[in-house]
């Protein structure tokens, strides 16, 4: 069986984990990276495929006769036509929850950044401190979050994992998913969104990217947020009208963002949100934990194996 993995580069970076079980599947070809011109040429004999990030439209799916599986490297799976799998009979899988706890964890990176303001007031301390006319110093607001109100949208495993951390802070949680009758938790209101925006401390972004919510995060949505309210997306750029969210930060009409995502990556120089105020921009790497990329290479090689069987999981379409 020929894999070929497109972009095997980004889940081993660091070159700490070990890709050699990649190459008890079958005969597999790693690539660090794959431009959208040279797939076609790359995969035209594999059987399967492994992508993170490379796209596979209906033209490059269609002129891969051999294709007969997809394994997505991630979560989301809105890289790949689904239509145009589909129709050729191509399974397309992804790997679940392997980094629900990484990225959880980065939301309150992010989210902390703001409260505790611990980078800014550790930057050149050494010159800084010594010199003092007091014990001690802070040059921007120290914010506790107990008793603020965490909102969250989109109340998935990741949802719910930074439910958990909020609620260990002591926060007050208001979360938004599309079926509010089932799903919740103890110590969770679901609510319509108008009430997560106008009554959240913090508003933390869950939810896959779809065409029902694209730029869902816009004038008027952010328009409801309180002006000391801090928007955190761990989730998709594209869920935020990054203009708009750009504009309200200027203008300060919300406090703060967090981001950890971006519409396009890597970004243009020109995207308003690099130089917005007050906004806080990681490249993309909340679900890059060391312990979640092991995650995912064991789930995609489970995936693999299952498929070789007859079997196939994590079956998305």
């Amino acid at each position: 069986m020929k894999i070929v993995y497109l972009d095997a580069y980004t889940v081993n970076a660091l070159g700490d984990l070990d890709l050699s079980i990649l190459h008890t599947l079958g005969d597999v070809t790693l690539y660090d990276r794959t431009t959208k011109d040279q797939i076609v040429e790359r995969a035209k004999e594999a059987e399967v495929i492994l992508t993170n990030k490379c796209q596979l439209n209906r033209e490059i799916i269609t002129q891969l006769p051999d294709l007969k599986y997809i394994g997505v490297t991630a979560t989301g799976y809105n890289i790949i036509d689904a239509a145009a799998a589909k129709e050729h009979g191509v399974i397309v899988t992804n790997v679940k929850g392997y980094s629900s706890a990484s990225v959880a964890q980065l939301t309150f990176s992010l989210l902390l950044s703001f409260t505790n303001r611990v980078a800014q007031h550790a930057e050149n301390i050494e010159k800084t401190w010594p010199s003092s006319a007091d014990w001690c110093f802070y040059h921007s607001p120290l914010v506790e979050l107990e008793g603020k109100t965490l909102g969250i949208i989109g109340f998935g495993d990741i949802g719910k994992k930074v439910a958990n951390i909020g609620l260990g802070f002591g926060m007050k949680i208001l979360a938004n998913k599309r079926d509010l009758t089932t799903g919740g938790m103890e110590g969770v209101e679901l609510c319509e969104i108008d009430k997560v925006l106008k009554e959240s401390d913090f508003v933390s972004l869950h939810c896959p990217l779809t065409a029902d919510n694209q730029g869902f995060i816009n004038k008027e949505s952010l328009g409801l947020m309180k002006s000391s309210a801090i928007l955190i997306n761990t989730s998709r750029g594209g869920l935020i009208n990054e203009a708009n969210l750009a504009d309200a930060l200027n203008a300060g009409r919300i406090a703060g963002a967090g981001l950890d995502v971006l519409s396009t990556e890597p970004p243009a120089q020109d995207n308003p949100l690099l130089m917005a105020q007050n906004c806080i921009i990681t490249p993309h790497i909340a679900w890059a934990g060391v312990e979640a990329r092991k995650l995912l290479l064991k789930g995609t090689v489970e995936n693999i194996r299952a498929y070789q069987k007859g079997s196939p999981v994590n079956v998305v379409f």
